[in-house]
């Protein structure tokens, strides 16, 4: 037993769907003897479960043929690719990941929570961008203290405001104050891409993106243009809210887009001369829609007058007052969405691993067999 008895046993086994030999491919990384016992490892451009086991027979039956008593296979696979909002376009590749902030109507406090959430993941260490898609109703200027103040033009681009420790760019930062924005939805989608595309971001680890309320043609043209990580939605415990809620995770499904949570805001009253928590508009009642869309309640944010306060006066509560007990729920919400990024980055990996004999397998995935050599079948 040696290794080229070995090798020419394996250049008998042919790679499903294809007519060459994973020797030929070049799939053979290692090959180890002791004594009668043979172990080999191979790298294959399938995630197939099917290609995996039809391999694992074909390499135990042909190097049993030479002698071996036992004979051990490892795999390295790639990744599972995970299918994307977009189908693999991104037309901002400086940003690692993309943040959906949604609601199904206006009203329940969707920019602020934006902001807040902005800040916490900044207030980690990570990176932030902070988009105002929110075209016709641009508030993210003012709750950053920046509502004066206009970005610098870099030749035909436009450099980010900065604030709190985030980018930020926004309509309501192009253009006079109070001004109406009266646009049809083609000048709304090339908006969103431009956003995308002329801002000078930098090389950001999330960038955070207030939409407008509803599932028009900002959310399908943002979906479309970039790899959406994570969709949040926000929403208060009314039921007329959770109605309008269930249509933006409805929407995130229908995009391919993972759900990172419900963010539920009003959820409650903290009185400020006792501290003490009442429960005014409803608490907990987004519990059963985010089991039905099985994700989970990010965070229940309720009234608190200094949220008003720092929103209205451009000091976000999460970065002003970071023990409060608003801030700190800010802060978990930060933490929990940022596990739920990696956890929704590194969902599809395959790790190597031993291939323990399986039967009934087919040439791929898809039964087919005849697809042409020289690369993946891609099932």
């Amino acid at each position: 037993m040696n290794e080229e008895l070995v090798k020419s046993a394996l250049s008998k086994v042919i790679y499903p769907g294809f007519q060459k030999d994973i020797v030929s491919f070049g799939f053979v990384d290692k090959i180890e003897i002791d004594g009668s016992d043979v172990s080999v490892e191979i790298t294959i451009t399938s995630s197939a479960d099917e290609v995996k086991s039809e391999l694992q027979r074909g390499i135990d039956l042909e190097v049993s043929k030479i002698g071996a008593e036992k004979v051990s296979v490892k795999v390295n696979r790639p990744a599972v690719p995970r299918e994307t909002s977009s189908r693999g376009k991104n037309i901002a590749p400086n940003v690692k990941n993309f943040v959906m902030v949604s609601s199904g109507k206006g009203g329940v406090g969707k920019s602020t929570t934006s902001v807040n959430l902005a800040i916490a993941l900044a207030m980690q260490g990570k990176k932030v961008g902070l988009l105002d898609a929110d075209i016709y109703g641009p508030n993210i200027p003012r709750m950053l203290g920046v509502e004066n103040a206009k970005p610098e033009i870099i030749g035909n681009k436009v450099k980010p405001m900065e604030a709190y420790g985030i980018e930020m760019i926004s309509m309501g930062s192009l253009m006079a104050s109070g001004e109406a924005l009266i646009w049809r939805g083609s000048l709304i989608i090339k908006a969103i891409q431009q956003f995308l595309t002329d801002i000078l971001w930098s090389e950001l680890d999330v960038l955070v993106i207030d939409m407008p309320p509803g599932t028009g043609d900002a959310q399908l043209t943002l979906a479309q243009s970039v790899p959406v990580t994570a969709g949040v939605t926000v929403t208060t415990p009314q039921t007329v809210a959770l109605d309008d809620a269930e249509r933006s995770l409805n929407m995130f499904k229908k995009l391919n887009i993972p759900i990172a949570g419900v963010v539920e805001n009003m959820s409650g009253f903290i009185c400020p001369e006792t501290g003490k928590e009442y429960d005014i508009f409803g608490k907990g009642t987004s519990e059963d829609l985010s089991k039905k869309y099985d994700t989970f309640i990010l965070s229940e944010i309720p009234i608190e007058p200094k949220v008003r306060v720092g929103g209205d006066s451009g000091k976000p509560i999460t970065y002003t007052n970071p023990d409060s007990e608003i801030a700190k729920r800010y802060l978990k919400a930060g933490e929990r969405l940022w596990e739920e990024i990696e956890d929704i980055n590194s969902r599809g990996v395959v790790s190597n691993e031993e291939i323990q004999p399986t039967t009934g397998a087919s040439a791929c995935s898809t039964g087919n067999s005849s697809h042409s050599s020289g690369g993946s079948c891609g099932c």
